[in-house]
């Protein structure tokens, strides 16, 4: 299992051991998308959505997801966020809504599965509030953009 590093020498899933990794400044970026009918769009956009303020009720349960990862990863760390910042784009060309995350930390591991955690679970509520007038929506697109700090250095995807 070579490059796995949440797998040991039998192939064994394992929590990987970040003792004696240096303490960082970590940032991670994800984004995604949300793709609906016109329809939808526009209820979300206007701010009808019987259920309340789409947007805004999305964007906390995308920081919360941030929160809550290694409550639903099983080998990720609990991390100490020191900040979780999510937006929620209106995009008329999808029609639908683009999702971007950001999340830093200061710690020995990254924050790419905190980032990855928050544009899903923005997405989800986006899903849940909307699928009485949608059930058709579509959610995709969802990626580490950018991730910074530790041993590995930066990436940027292109």
């Amino acid at each position: 299992m070579t490059g796995l590093s949440h797998f040991d020498a039998k192939g064994d899933a394992h929590m990987v051991d970040v003792s004696d990794k240096a303490v960082t400044a970590r940032i991670a970026v994800a984004e995604g998308y949300i793709k609906m009918a016109q329809e939808t769009y526009d209820i979300i956009t206007e701010g009808r959505a019987k259920k309340g303020d789409v947007i805004g009720i999305a964007r906390i349960a995308g920081i919360m997801g941030a929160k809550k990862t290694a409550d639903l990863i099983p080998l990720c760390h609990p991390l100490p966020i020191t900040k979780v910042a999510v937006e929620l784009i209106p995009d008329p060309t999808l029609p639908g809504l683009r999702i971007e995350a950001t999340v830093k930390t200061t710690g020995q591991t990254g924050v790419e599965m905190e980032a990855l955690s928050a544009v899903s679970i923005t997405a989800l509520t986006v899903y849940d509030m909307a699928k009485a007038v949608d059930k058709a929506m579509e959610i995709g697109g969802i990626r580490v953009r950018l991730k910074d700090g530790g041993k590995s250095g930066r990436y940027e995807a292109e």
